[in-house]
């Protein structure tokens, strides 16, 4: 009976160790990526003369969209793809664009410094109307995180309990994820304040240069994937 016992414990320590390997793998290889702290000035000047309940609301449902969208990534990233017959690379070139075009749009946008004062309501729905696109996709939830998500989630396992293992760390790790962007963006308004508007414009300007770098750099991993798929270059 103790043989047994003991035997059931190494077992249980052994899977935990591997659902909190699983996990920190996810949360290691995508929050960086993801990054919503350098978000968060874009997140405020995409919600401009929103209330803080407002505010609250739609980092809520951002949150619940990128978890959606990071589970069902991981899951079923893959297989969605081949059904397509996409591969990673395309959803780099294409998403870079689209994350390109929305840095670019707010690099060059001045209509946030006019000093109008918009209607709270007026306000709120606009913004709640923004909460899937472009706040969770691409602003949140972009190309490079989608892609380095469905890498992370490609590898399958080969029994059913690391399979149970695997289903865990994705959710749990989504779930870290999804509540870091949440807590980020609650809390963007009181840290905006902080460093005052003029600091706030800068950051503004330089984030959204940033979002256009990294929009170039994940279509240019795409490219170069399928120029090497060609047999093009080195």
């Amino acid at each position: 009976m103790s043989q047994v016992s003991h035997e059931f414990v190494a077992l249980a320590w052994n899977n935990l160790a591997q659902l909190i390997g699983a996990i920190l793998l996810i949360v290691g290889a995508v929050l960086p990526v993801a990054n919503p702290v350098g978000d968060a000035p874009l997140f405020l000047s995409m919600t401009l003369g929103c209330d803080r309940s407002t505010r609250a609301d739609l980092a809520n449902r951002v949150a619940i969209y990128s978890f959606a969208l990071l589970l069902g990534s991981m899951l079923l990233g893959t297989f969605v793809l081949r059904l397509f017959g996409l591969s990673i690379p395309f959803v780099q070139v294409a998403g870079g664009a689209v994350v390109c075009s929305l840095g670019w749009k707010l690099m060059t946008d001045d209509t946030k410094s006019s000093g109008v004062a918009l209607d709270p309501s007026h306000a709120r729905a606009i913004a709640l109307g923004r909460a899937f696109y472009p706040l969770t996709l691409p602003l949140s939830i972009d190309a490079g995180v989608i892609s380095v998500a469905i890498t992370v989630g490609a590898n399958h396992a080969h029994t059913i309990g690391h399979e149970v293992i695997q289903l865990f760390a994705a959710i749990i790790g989504a779930a870290i994820i999804a509540s870091v962007i949440l807590l980020t963006y609650r809390y963007a308004e009181p840290a905006g304040r902080r460093i005052g508007q003029t600091g706030m414009t800068i950051l503004l300007r330089l984030s959204s240069f940033i979002t256009v770098c990294i929009g170039v750099s994940i279509a240019w991993n795409g490219i170069r994937a399928l120029l090497a798929e060609a047999g093009i270059g080195n």
